[in-house]
């Protein structure tokens, strides 16, 4: 049985609540749960009420294999300093991915994709631009 700790969405519309939870994997999003682990309000205010989590038992189903979603990692790291081994396997897969892009000279993001593509397009106005200057002289 591979266990998956994701987040289950609650509440109402335009006042999102969820609860952190270890699903088995093949389960929706909102099926049958094997544990609550915690909850997470992203309206609240007071930044403590915000995350509440079960530390003992995140890092138990961690230690049993639980493969945590990238959100849910994040939060395990920023709130209980809990890292889970597959996401941080995955952000040094992606370290190292990148290295390789920055040594080709590649773009690496969507964003940095976006830029060198107008980059591009910009230096290929002014090389045009430039052009018509140079057909503009000589027929002078």
């Amino acid at each position: 049985m591979a266990v998956k700790i994701r987040m289950t969405r609650m509440g109402r519309r335009h006042r999102p609540f969820f609860r952190i939870n270890a699903v088995e994997s093949r389960n929706p999003r909102d099926g049958r749960i094997l544990e609550k682990l915690g909850h997470y309000d992203p309206l609240e205010k007071d930044a403590e009420k915000q995350y509440v989590l079960n530390k003992e038992r995140i890092e138990f189903w961690i230690g049993q294999g639980a493969v945590a979603s990238e959100t849910c990692a994040e939060i395990f790291k920023k709130q209980l300093e809990v890292t889970c081994p597959q996401h941080k396997a995955k952000l040094l897969r992606r370290a190292r991915a990148k290295a390789i892009a920055r040594k080709l000279d590649k773009p690496f993001t969507e964003a940095e994709r976006v830029a060198a593509t107008k980059a591009a397009a910009e230096a290929k106005a002014a090389e045009e631009a430039k052009a018509a200057e140079g057909a503009e002289e000589k027929s002078e």
